[in-house]
């Protein structure tokens, strides 16, 4: 377990890290910065309704006025296409041109109004300038214009006081309930798991170990639904609160996977008549010791590349970069490996008892696999069941799509 401690302290960096950004921005529309990347990024936003909002406060009027000063607004499908261009296909004021929303800064304060959205759309928010375009810019000196900026969604009502994107809607009642349910569990089960716990046991190690990875997703819960009440209210929340549920996530996956290779080397269950007070031992030989630390290694390695990789930080992750797919690989081998290791006991072991224990084992993560995969279809089906969104659901859609319906139209398939 020393070993182990000192895996989790390096994943203590991780509170470094920053939370998920919010919606209530403070800074500086910069010419400097718009004029060296033809627009100066400021957020990203996933709009939703009839009345989802921005608003801008500036604090110099006279310096955006002079400066001519706008917001452009793009779908994030249209500017990758647009960053995807030349400059031989599109100069920098073709691009700007082609932005379905602006907004000149000409006033202390700027309200627009995203209407008309059919499904969640993410939209690029650049502040853009009279320099921006201009080949010859070369005053760096300009005074850069204080802001502050939020973006906000219509709430159950259809007022625009929703600081979260549509990708992020629900989360904030989801942790409420985790939260709930790991506190009436701890209600139920507390006193005679610690007792448990107090009264030792051939499986004294196992329990530790999987009550502290249960704390630490207690703990990132918990610290979420801080980190999201508070940013219901403000769009800023609480980054301590957010990074710190990333580390519990972090030290609780570190920890299962200790207990998970130690079940699939047979260091816990297979090793019982040379461990009888102390089950939960690495194996004495060098070689399953050296693969059993290298594992743990790679997947903190994986988990904090995971989160420098993701620039909206939280303690879940769609898993599209390179550090998120070795991760799935990574954990499909070590199911494959509990996998083997359990078909290979359950055949040549003797004790009843025994045998009956490792098929419930195997049945308990079968059911569990399962049960995650029948919710992931019934969102898939929510979503292709859905007119608009299944429409929507590709650029490509009436074309690959078999079925695609819309409003006024009958279904037909695509050949």
């Amino acid at each position: 377990m020393r070993g182990l401690r000192l895996l989790l302290a390096m994943a203590f960096s991780c509170l470094w890290l920053p939370s998920s950004r919010g919606k209530t921005l403070r800074g500086s529309f910069s010419s400097a910065s718009a004029w060296e990347l033809q627009g100066q990024s400021i957020s990203h936003f996933q709009f939703h309704g009839d009345h989802a909002l921005l608003c801008v406060r500036i604090n110099n009027i006279a310096a955006a006025v002079g400066k001519e000063a706008k917001l452009y607004l793009f779908q994030a499908q249209e500017w990758l296409r647009l960053q995807e261009s030349t400059q031989e296909d599109y100069s920098c004021t073709e691009k700007l041109s082609k932005a379905p929303l602006t907004m000149t800064l000409n006033h202390t304060e700027h309200n627009l109004t995203v209407s008309q959205i059919p499904y969640p759309q993410t939209w690029y928010v650049f502040y853009v300038d009279k320099f921006t375009c201009d080949d010859d810019f070369e005053n760096s000196e300009l005074e850069d214009i204080s802001f502050e900026m939020i973006l906000l969604n219509p709430d159950a009502a259809g007022n625009p006081l929703d600081h979260f994107s549509a990708g992020e809607s629900g989360l904030h009642e989801f942790f409420f309930l985790l939260v709930l349910i790991y506190f009436v569990a701890a209600c139920i089960y507390a006193q005679s798991l610690w007792q448990a716990i107090k009264k030792g046991g051939p499986m004294h190690m196992v329990l530790k170990v999987l009550t502290t990875a249960l704390l630490l997703q207690a703990g990132s819960a918990l610290a979420n639904y801080l980190h999201f009440s508070s940013y219901s209210k403000d769009g800023i929340g609480v980054p301590f609160m957010g990074s710190l549920a990333e580390f519990c996530d972090i030290a609780s996956q570190i920890q299962m996977l200790y207990l998970l290779l130690s079940l699939c080397m047979g260091w816990t269950i297979g090793r019982m008549k040379k461990y009888q007070s102390r089950p939960l031992q690495w194996d004495s030989t060098p070689a399953s010791t050296g693969i059993a630390v290298v594992i743990v290694i790679i997947q903190s390695i994986l988990l904090l590349w995971e989160q420098f990789e993701d620039t909206n930080h939280h303690s879940y992750h769609s898993q599209h970069n390179l550090a998120g797919i070795l991760l799935i690989i990574l954990r499909v081998c070590l199911a494959l490996s509990i996998g083997c290791g359990l078909f290979q006991i359950i055949t040549v072991e003797r004790s009843t008892l025994k045998r009956e224990f490792y098929i419930t084992f195997a049945k308990a993560i079968t059911i569990g696999v399962i049960i995650c995969q029948s919710v992931s279809m019934v969102i898939l089906y929510r979503l292709f069941l859905s007119h608009s969104l299944y429409w929507e659901v590709s650029s490509l859609s009436s074309v690959t799509l078999p079925l695609t319906i819309s409003s006024g139209h009958k279904s037909r398939p695509h050949f």
